[in-house]
């Protein structure tokens, strides 16, 4: 790879990373599953106007929306909102590669190397290292339900390796289409039309400043343009040089969270952070069975087409 598309690669590591304190700044206004459709309007509404349609199986396209958009985001903000740490939630989303790989040999029968069972091995041997200074208490459940998100991830990825589309981002962008209805019933079953009307009817007011700017960059600068961007690479090079560089993207999450929010992880957790991102980095070397196409972002983590183990929501 150039120099400048390394460059490249790294610009879009750092805005996922950044994402998370963007995430973290929506929830500080917006109640959570709300703020996942109205995260997902602002993209569906532009993406049904201006983007075609990716010719893919509708069923496929459906099954990215909800695994992806759906699953991964609900948990992955409810988690957040719960108390789980904006830094360390962008670590424990990368519980989605693991999952992706024991999924993708479970109900896809994809072969896998010796690389990506032992990556797999040692990525969930990370999240057990973190989740034992997590779980027993009241940080148990956020700790959950952000792994849950990875689930989500992983499943999304799923389907979005059967949709084969031609223009993956194309597809990524119409998979903003299937959240928004599903999330606005769901805020109004558990958030409530009082909540949701105070959140919408104050949400031009200055104190909401920060979580529409959150919102903004999540959909513009996150979404749009990171994912735009990885895409484009990973169609330019190989997968196995782009991915790696996913692995970035706790490490500037866990970063900006210390320098902004002033979240420090505990010695234990950054080990098994550590460990974490070593077993997805060797999962996604060479020898890794599972095809470029199979991946779908976001994290949120983060959110392009892109290799399983190596999005951000």
């Amino acid at each position: 790879m150039p120099v400048s598309h390394r460059l490249l690669a790294a610009l879009v590591a750092v805005l996922w990373g950044v994402n998370f304190l963007a995430i973290h700044a929506s929830l500080e206004h917006f109640p959570p599953f709300l703020c996942v459709a109205v995260r997902w309007t602002l993209l569906a509404i532009p993406t049904v106007l201006f983007v075609p349609r990716p010719t893919v199986p509708l069923r496929w396209l459906i099954g990215y929306g909800v695994g992806f958009g759906i699953l991964q985001f609900t948990f992955l903000y409810w988690a957040m909102n719960a108390g789980m740490p904006t830094g360390l939630a962008s670590l424990v989303l990368q519980s989605s590669a693991p999952f992706t790989v024991l999924l993708g040999a479970a109900l896809l029968r994809e072969r896998l190397s010796g690389l990506a069972i032992v990556g797999a091995v040692v990525a969930v041997g990370g999240l057990a290292i973190v989740g034992s200074q997590r779980l027993g208490g009241a940080t148990g459940f956020p700790f959950l339900l952000t792994v849950l998100g990875g689930l989500g991830w992983a499943l999304g990825n799923l389907a979005s390796r059967q949709a084969r589309p031609e223009n993956p981002l194309h597809l990524t962008l119409w998979m903003s289409v299937v959240p928004p209805l599903p999330m606005f019933a769901l805020s109004w079953l558990v958030e409530g039309p009082h909540r949701i009307g105070a959140a919408l009817s104050t949400a031009l007011t200055p104190q909401a400043v920060p979580a529409l700017l959150g919102l903004l960059y999540t959909c513009v600068l996150a979404t749009a343009l990171a994912g735009g961007v990885w895409t484009w690479l990973m169609r330019a090079h190989p997968a196995s040089r782009v991915a790696p560089f996913s692995m970035l993207v706790p490490v500037v999450g866990l970063s900006t969270a210390w320098l902004v929010l002033g979240e420090r992880p505990g010695l234990v957790e950054a080990l098994g952070g550590l460990v974490v991102v070593g077993g997805v980095l060797l999962g996604s070397l060479r020898g890794r069975q599972v095809p470029a196409a199979s991946a779908a972002p976001v994290a949120e983590g983060a959110e392009p087409a892109a290799p399983p183990l190596a999005r951000r929501a």
